[in-house]
């Protein structure tokens, strides 16, 4: 039984899987094993740093890769050097996408926007969009608060309604097969994985994040947003960050803000990052970290869901 699926034969894949463009972690050698294993391997070009973006982007080589950015921090000048790399998607996430469709579309690149609600949906059927991924709040990093095992099916009703040609993929809490079988079940035509890859041997994430995420569950995750406020970042409502608790994070659970004007606070975290100090930093990981076991290559990741839900299926 292979998994074939809309998804796979729009963009020509052998899994219906898509690398989420995790900001920071997603670099190019974790998009092109995705891209080389058979899904669609998407770089994480989150705030648009534009360095660190291409930079990343050379270091995927020949793979046919796709880039993701964080809608309201994108520019348009960054976007134009990105769609003259011919990338496979683009997608939008966090942000009106209106402003930016004109643009993917005059390039004929696939335009992938990532709702957390049916508004967002919406919004998203309106600028065109070829893909509508549906995340739920399980996921890590930013997101809302639907869940995603109702979000995506109501999602799949609103498309088969006003559009039924776009495609869906699921987003939140998916780390194994048995979460991708789901994903399809629920009318998705794939399925979009972040902490899966997170905890990929190629993705860009310390040792020690890696480390604390294998013995982690679930429920050792929150959402809240002082590692925002560390960085000083102003997200819009309604996002927030979804990370594993660390001592840093219920110590500023109850006033993230005050975070803004401690400069030593912000430093020690940031440094606490960089050296993988899951205690005194944020990983970043949703609450599928539970079902994560080990660091493995990102190849070997993709085999395993497809085949555990093409097994699932089969039942």
């Amino acid at each position: 039984m292979a998994l074939k699926t809309r998804f796979t034969e729009a963009f020509g894949l052998d899994h219906p899987v898509a690398l989420a463009p995790m900001a920071g972690a997603a670099g190019g050698a974790l998009a092109a094993a995705v891209t080389q294993a058979g899904g669609l391997g998407l770089l994480g070009g989150g705030y648009g740093d534009a360095d660190w973006t291409f930079g990343e982007w050379d270091r995927a080589g020949n793979a046919a890769i796709g880039v993701g950015f964080i809608t309201w921090r994108l520019t348009p000048q960054v976007l134009e050097v990105a769609l003259a790399r011919r990338p496979r998607a683009v997608m939008l996430s966090f942000g009106d996408p209106a402003p930016f469709a004109g643009m993917v579309h005059a390039a004929g690149v696939p335009l992938i926007c990532q709702c957390q609600t049916l508004d967002h949906a919406r919004a998203a059927l309106e600028a065109g969009a070829r893909v509508v991924v549906a995340q739920g709040g399980e996921a890590g990093g930013h997101g809302d608060t639907r869940g995603t095992m109702t979000l995506v099916p109501e999602t799949a009703d609103l498309l088969a309604a006003r559009s039924p040609d776009t495609l869906l993929l699921a987003a939140g809490g998916i780390a194994d097969g048995r979460g991708l079988a789901a994903a399809l079940m629920l009318g998705a035509d794939g399925a979009l994985v972040g902490t899966r890859f997170w905890a990929a041997a190629e993705a860009l994430v310390p040792a020690g994040f890696h480390a604390a995420a294998v013995v982690a569950g679930g429920d050792a995750t929150r959402r809240g947003r002082a590692p925002d406020a560390a960085r000083l970042l102003d997200w819009p409502a309604p996002f927030t960050i979804r990370t594993l608790r660390s001592a840093f994070t219920e110590r500023w659970a109850a006033d993230p803000e005050a975070l803004r004007s401690d400069a030593t606070a912000r430093d020690t975290w940031a440094q606490a990052q960089a050296r993988g100090d899951a205690a005194e930093g944020s990983p970043v990981a949703g609450e599928a970290v539970g079902l994560i076991r080990d660091i493995a290559p990102a190849a070997e990741i993709l085999a395993r869901i497809s085949a555990e839900a093409e097994r699932r299926l089969s039942l």
